[in-house]
């Protein structure tokens, strides 16, 4: 059996003692609190504000794999999901489409479900208004096919032409039905097309998807309007994508027929073109998709192979400069796309997760497909491997009621009560981010490098996890134990390290002046304090909303800059890996005998405290 990277696993009681022994020394050694203003983190309008995806090409990687990474936009809860092959019933359907209460109203309807759907690993969320929950933007199947939903915005004369009652797949519907039937990256564009064909497309002004497999990419665009306009393009084994927009160029008119092996489209995706003025064959050079029926890159052009200036944050948000960055990364390795994916420019707090994936030809079994996932934003959240065959995750990631819809005006279903009751990764490693963006100057660094780390110790551990998996199988038995044993004891290591590294930073900033009181308006006549005021992030640009970026990425450079060996696990502070499934206790665990002893110590304290306050109390009496 491949060995678990840390031998000590202390009751989180003992941390938890700590913390409150640490707090209460601080409260009576410290000094009067000064309430600071959190500083400025406006920016231009233009700055980075939605999903984001990366594809890179076999021959441009380290390993020769292709590799896909990104991540969702959604100011919602998000939970990890392994979601098994199914066969279903004649006659079986699924509800697709969008309510009268999305931005772009449509009408749900039913489509018919196929005889059986594929496994795959999933990012699932809850709220994008007028949508059905759970939503997806897409994950990794059973057949190595890997997705990342993006938006795309449609030119806004395409909005306008938008029915009312529009029907048919949405965005979510789309990934959703891909992971469920793809068997390879073209395979998934094929199934979107036929769908928008023959249902049309429920939109909420333009979308994308980019797809991968372990020989190709294609980017698939669906566009607003109601005329079932859709496009797609292959991404051979030597481009690089980034789909931020997702977007396609220069298309050739004469690929519409389904047998160009790079192109396909809609059979009126050049005929509507022409008839709305947009496009005339015998006046314009190229039918340039981008310019013809998408909206302008929200920032200023760059020429292919041109990089911004990575003190002009703005500029990030333009395709064409990030592909050349990737370009410059090259060969890309699978901790560059980590460090892509997690990069402080575009990971924030509307980050839903992070997704990496390495796609690989040389697995024995597709039950050893991996999905790197964090599970919120990854500039502060660790990476856990997933493989196909996983069986379970712990249920700290799973769905939870932090962020979900509804939450606030409804109460719990109890068949749910012990999964609420369980702490929820996302919500811990969200107070991580509020913590150390809110100093990104002090913290930023030592949490990205303790997580890198991590993540460096784990790759190699994966590496002899997977080939014991792989033993298994040519042995003739099921890899499920050995992968779900790890992966559910790294996912909640990644966690541990989480909360110790939230305990560190907020004990420091409370002995640097303390916790910040919020500078905000207060209405005359009004009682409450500043804490008690509305929380909401109102009326200011999109980059004013959490984010650790100092102005191009880290302290210490972009993702270019910071190419080189991936963390030291020697940058992992001693944490607590508490109630890990099946992992006794060491019983030479000193750390986890330091930590009994502060617990003591502050329980004492608290005790001390207790009794003098009562004293005090009756004397008054």
């Amino acid at each position: 059996m491949f060995p678990f990277r840390r031998s000590s696993v202390r009751p989180r009681f003992h941390r938890r003692a700590a913390s409150i022994a640490l707090t209460l020394g601080l409260v009576t050694a410290a000094a009067p609190v000064v309430a600071q203003e959190a500083p400025h983190r406006g920016g231009p309008d233009a700055d980075p504000d939605k999903s984001i995806a990366f594809y890179v090409g076999k021959d441009l990687t380290a390993d020769g794999h292709p590799l896909i990474g990104g991540f969702g936009h959604e100011p919602s809860s998000h939970w990890v999901e392994v979601v098994p092959e199914q066969d279903h019933p004649d006659g079986a359907t699924i509800t697709v489409g969008v309510t009268e209460d999305a931005d772009m109203p449509g009408e749900l309807s039913e489509i018919p479900q196929v005889e059986h759907t594929y496994r795959y690993i999933t990012s699932n969320y809850s709220e994008f208004t007028g949508l059905p929950a759970p939503l997806t933007n897409g994950g990794i199947n059973e057949k190595n096919v890997a997705a990342r939903d993006v938006w795309s915005n449609s030119r806004e004369e395409l909005w306008d032409m938008t029915p009312t009652d529009q029907t048919g797949p949405q965005y979510s519907d789309l990934a959703r039905i891909a992971m469920e039937r793809a068997d390879t990256a073209r395979d998934a564009v094929e199934i979107l097309g036929d769908l928008i064909d023959t249902y049309g497309y429920s939109t909420y002004g333009g979308n994308s998807h980019l797809f991968a497999d372990e020989n190709e990419g294609w980017i698939f665009i669906e566009y607003s309007g109601g005329e079932g306009l859709w496009a797609a393009e292959r991404l051979g084994s030597d481009e690089v994508r980034v789909s931020y927009p997702g977007y396609i160029k220069e298309f050739p008119t004469d690929a519409l027929n389904g047998e160009d092996p790079d192109y396909l489209g809609s059979s009126n995706l050049v005929s509507f073109a022409e008839e709305q003025g947009w496009y005339d064959a015998a006046t314009d050079d190229v039918f340039d998709l981008q310019e013809i029926y998408q909206q302008p890159f929200p920032t200023e052009q760059f020429e292919v192979g041109e990089i911004a200036d990575p003190e002009d944050p703005a500029p990030y948000r333009n395709p064409i400069s990030l592909e050349a960055e990737l370009e410059e990364l090259a060969p890309v390795s699978l901790q560059d796309m980590m460090r892509l994916v997690r990069d402080p420019r575009w990971s924030d707090d509307r980050s839903g997760y992070g997704h990496v994936a390495e796609l690989r030809s040389d697995l024995v079994d597709p039950r050893l497909i991996t999905l790197w996932v964090a599970p919120t934003a990854a500039v502060t959240a660790p990476y856990t491997p997933i493989a196909i065959g996983t069986q379970t995750l712990p249920e700290e990631f799973s769905q939870h009621r932090y962020l979900t819809a509804e939450a606030s005006s409804t109460y719990l279903n109890p068949e749910f009560a012990e999964q609420e009751a369980t702490e929820y990764a996302t919500q811990t490693y969200k107070r991580l981010m509020y913590a150390t963006c809110a100093r990104p100057e002090e913290y930023l660094g030592e949490v990205t490098a303790a997580f890198e780390g991590f993540e460096a110790s784990t790759i190699e551990e994966w590496q002899d996890v997977q080939q014991e998996a792989a033993d298994v199988v040519e042995d003739g038995g099921d890899p499920a134990e050995t992968l779900t044993t790890y992966t559910s004891s790294n996912a909640l290591d990644g966690l541990a390290l989480g909360n110790h590294l939230l305990d560190d930073v907020l004990a420091r900033s409370r002995a640097d002046g303390g916790l910040r009181t919020p500078s905000v308006e207060i209405d005359e006549g009004t009682t409450a304090s500043a804490r008690s005021q509305s929380m909401v992030l109102d009326g200011v640009s999109a980059r004013d909303r959490m984010n650790c970026d100092l102005g191009g990425g880290w302290a210490d450079g972009s993702t270019l800059d910071r190419q080189g060996e991936y963390g030291d696990p020697e940058d992992v502070p001693d944490y607590s890996a508490a109630h890990v499934t099946g992992r006794p206790a060491a019983d030479d665990d000193a750390g986890g005998s330091q930590a009994l002893i502060l617990g003591f110590g502050g329980l004492v304290v608290g005790l001390v405290l207790g009794a003098l306050t009562e004293g005090w109390r009756r004397r008054r009496a």
